[in-house]
């Protein structure tokens, strides 16, 4: 099960996607498989030369909050290879890019994975225009459903 920020593909024009891993822990873990993470207001960050994931609210798992009690919205860092934050540190030295998470998930092998996007803003016809294409497909597809 993989939790979308829909958001992101509202607000900015994605460029690039990285998969990270996340530093978690074990209740973490067992919430974000129950589909009680947010990703709304999350995004990224990279501090010397280490990148953060800022905002994203992972409930406490029911079970394990009276012994192992977690903040829900504390910085969790991604994990990426050195020469990728590296070639990302360069990239957001251009004007007006950025970097968004955009899908928590958990990997064949059952590691939570996090897609990040190098993303540059939207402005408010292109938002427009995407909302028109999304209507008229939608439209096509009803007519020629029938």
């Amino acid at each position: 099960m993989a939790l979308i920020n829909r958001r992101a593909r509202h607000e900015y024009h994605i460029i690039e996607t990285y998969e990270a891993g996340m530093m978690l822990l074990g209740p973490e873990v067992k919430s974000i498989r129950t589909g009680q993470a947010n990703l709304a207001e999350a995004h990224c960050l990279i501090r010397n030369e280490r990148m953060l994931l800022i905002g994203c609210h992972i409930s406490p798992y029911k079970p394990a909050a009276r012994n192992n009690p977690v903040e829900p919205a504390r910085t969790r860092e991604l994990l990426l290879h050195k020469r990728e934050v590296l070639k990302l540190i360069g990239k957001l030295k251009e004007k007006g890019l950025t970097i968004v998470p955009l899908k928590v998930y958990f990997n064949e092998r059952g590691y939570a994975k996090v897609q990040i996007g190098l993303a540059r803003g939207k402005k408010m016809h292109d938002k427009r225009q995407d909302s028109k294409d999304r209507d008229v497909k939608r439209d096509l597809q009803r007519k020629y459903k029938m």
